[in-house]
């Protein structure tokens, strides 16, 4: 092959996962790499599919591949109408998975070794330029032992890929990308997760402790501004205890919401200036007296 003239557009990404949650019925994609900003290369829409490319990545191939099972076609369709429209296919990695649950995968001939590919039930773990043939194989059966949430079980999968050997360069970014099931009225509401770390040292530790982070504020808004936090988590997350202290001294638990608004007040500032810019329009139910009783100590 002539080395070139290669149509590259995009990030070198290393090893991924694509899937469709048997149970959930969502779609997912986790992906890792040393290269900077590795999540540019996955793409995954409600109630349509997901699509990674990678080793010398042609970024055509995600959303044009996103628009061909948009249209009805199957994953084994799209990907051969995107690889016969892609003069350099044998340089690539491409996995798609349909509303279906269907995959198809690509790992051409011209990848970087070790390079190769598995497929499960309704996913698919794909790698180059990885220390050994392994590390597919390991990161499927770490997916297929998994229990919870599919976004943890793409974590545990790139955790294992890592672990088995990785990237032959190291590490340096990450993404886990998560969306719902179904097509919505609202399309801003059809991803549950997007988590991307473009540049760090240890990318997929930094990736789970977010994914920890959004777990519980998405627990936290949706569960009416109440979390059920050691104190210790919450000296962590002052907005957390800040906004739970408020709703339990509203609600009348004068107390107990103090001593979490003061997490917040130690911490910052700004968070009795905001006390006070909230009593001034009534916010959240807080007026002048329930701030002098919150601050009578402070």
């Amino acid at each position: 092959m002539d080395w070139t003239h290669l149509i590259y557009s995009g990030v070198f990404v290393t090893y991924s996962i694509v899937a469709k949650c048997k149970q959930t019925g969502q779609f997912g994609v986790g992906i890792q790499s040393h290269f900077f900003a590795s999540g540019d290369a996955c793409w995954a829409k409600a109630g349509i599919g997901v699509v990674v490319t990678q080793a010398m990545a042609l970024m055509d191939h995600g959303p044009l591949g996103l628009e061909l099972l948009e249209q009805g076609l199957s994953a084994s369709a799209a990907l051969e109408k995107r690889l016969e429209a892609d003069p350099e296919s044998e340089i690539r990695q491409v996995a798609i998975v349909d509303k279906d649950g269907l995959v198809a995968v690509h790992t051409g001939t011209s990848t970087i070794p070790s390079a190769g590919h598995v497929l499960g039930d309704g996913f698919s773990c794909q790698a180059n330029l990885m220390w050994n043939d392994m590390i597919p194989t390991k990161m499927a059966e770490v997916f297929s032992k998994k229990d919870g949430v599919l976004s943890e079980r793409i974590l545990a999968a790139l955790h294992a890929g890592q672990e088995e050997g990785g990237d032959l360069r190291g590490m340096q970014s990450a993404r886990i990308l998560v969306v719902k099931p179904e097509i919505t009225e609202k399309s801003w509401e059809e991803k549950l997760v997007d988590i991307r770390i473009d540049d760090h040292p240890e990318p997929l530790d930094e990736l789970g402790r977010l994914l920890k982070v959004h777990s519980m504020y998405t627990e936290f808004q949706e569960g009416g501004y109440e979390l059920d936090l050691e104190e210790s988590e919450m000296e962590t997350y002052p907005e957390i205890a800040f906004w739970t202290g408020v709703n339990l001294a509203v609600n009348g638990d004068l107390e107990s919401g103090k001593k979490l608004i003061n997490i917040a007040l130690n911490n910052h500032d700004g968070w009795i200036e905001l006390l006070h810019r909230c009593s001034d329009i009534n916010f959240f139910g807080i007026d002048e007296v329930l701030v002098q009783n919150l601050l009578s100590d402070v």
